[in-house]
């Protein structure tokens, strides 16, 4: 058999009791860096401290005869391939407590928390028109500015019936009943979203589709309106005058929003509106009057006054449906103008002007007599000519054989 030593435990000399006739005093285990105490129990008992085992540890070898048997349950021991052994931190005593060996952390799961971009933003869509922002979360509070329909808000604090928040300039109270809190549809809603193209040759197509036709090319940097943005991978978007699809792979997104304003912005803007509205009721005037001295008032109350009258808007535009001698008028909208100068009351239908006045034979035409044909109508000038509202293309137009369609009625007015 072989000798070998094997190193008295903790936990066996914790248990060793000492037995001593020599009155009780300070004892100590020496150490190269420490001093460990003995605890007086009774005249004759003591035990070690945590400390003072930890020290004879280091000292106290036993020798016994060699085992080539497995550890017993119980056994400290630690192989080489075994995780390596760490001190515990020391007690508030100063004692060293010891060493287990490292166990390896429990893994807890990561949880990603979605972030909601829209969890403090509010939207004023409970309102008709407008809500107060008060200075305090009191109905009866000072006023500070107004929050209008459909206009966005920062949420800063949420108090009961109350939230305190920033829109624009002016932060301050509004009834929680007013608007609506973190709701992605609500801010969609309310925004005016845009996309920039970031690529050159950027395809507005018909549809949300590779294989779909080409409206045109946007160049890299061209921002469109973004309409839509529910289907997958694709923005419906609107460019000057085409409504499209682009692909959302090569577009940024920008959501702009209208904001509240303070009461001195309010002040500030309704006297900017009152101004710009009487500029441009002056401006009215003005063309009003331009108007009047540019086309002459009738000088007589017969055919040829009619006519004389009329060609005066010559050159100006054709609008189907319209009755303005100057802005733009369609060939009954024409006469039925013209003829009210004069104080007649015509319908505005090229139909039911075959049946106005008198009728005329075509060998017994005369100056302002209006000429019917399948749906159009004309004032006769004489000598073969007319004028009337002919088209988008020429507008009010002289033209010089009345003829050029087949002639249904002819009507006099004034007879």
């Amino acid at each position: 058999m072989i000798n070998k030593s094997l190193r008295l435990t903790a936990a066996f000399l914790a248990a060793v009791v000492l037995f001593s006739s020599t009155p009780a005093e300070w004892l100590a285990v020496e150490d190269k860096n420490e001093q460990e105490t003995l605890t007086y129990m009774s005249d004759d008992l003591y035990y070690f401290s945590a400390g003072a085992v930890s020290a004879m540890n280091d000292t106290i070898v036993v020798d016994a005869e060699d085992d080539d048997s497995i550890l017993a349950d119980g056994d400290t021991d630690i192989s080489d391939n075994d995780a390596p052994i760490v001190s515990e931190p020391d007690t508030d005593d100063g004692n060293t407590d010891a060493t287990t060996p490292e166990q390896e952390p429990e893994k807890v799961p990561e949880v990603v928390v979605p972030v909601n971009p829209y969890a403090n933003i509010a939207i004023a869509n409970k309102i008709n028109n407008y809500a107060y922002i008060r200075k305090e979360p009191n109905s009866d509070a000072e006023w500070i500015g107004k929050i209008y329909k459909n206009n966005a808000a920062i949420v800063v604090e949420t108090l009961d019936g109350w939230y305190k928040v920033t829109s624009g300039n002016v932060t301050g109270y509004v009834p929680a009943k007013f608007v609506t809190v973190g709701d992605e549809a609500a801010c969609k809603k309310a925004a005016t979203i845009t996309a920039k193209s970031t690529t050159n040759g950027l395809r507005l197509r018909k549809k949300a589709s590779t294989s779909a036709g080409i409206y045109t090319i946007l160049g890299k940097g061209t921002k469109v309106t973004v309409l839509d943005m529910s289907t997958d991978g694709w923005l419906k978007v609107k460019y000057k005058s085409y409504t499209g699809y682009i692909s959302a792979d090569y577009a940024d997104i920008t959501m702009t929003y209208k904001y509240g304003e303070t009461k001195a912005e309010e002040k500030a803007r309704l006297k900017k509106e009152e101004e710009a509205r009487k500029k441009a009721e002056e401006e009215k005037k003005k063309q009003e009057q331009a108007e009047k001295d540019k086309y002459k008032e009738p000088t007589g109350k017969d055919g040829q006054a009619v006519v004389d009258y009329a060609v005066q808007f010559v050159g100006n535009p054709y609008v189907w449906g319209g009755t303005s001698l100057t802005k733009g008028a369609d060939c009954s909208g024409f006469i039925m103008t013209i003829y009210k100068k004069f104080g007649y009351k015509l319908p505005h239908s090229s139909y039911k002007l075959r049946s106005v006045g008198i009728k005329v034979k075509e060998s017994d035409l005369r100056p302002g007599d209006i000429i019917c044909y399948s749906g159009h109508v004309a004032i006769y000038i004489g000598n073969g000519k007319i004028v009337h509202a002919a088209n988008k293309k020429d507008g009010i137009k002289i033209s010089n054989n009345y003829k050029y369609k087949k002639v249904l009625a002819i009507r006099r007015i004034i007879y």
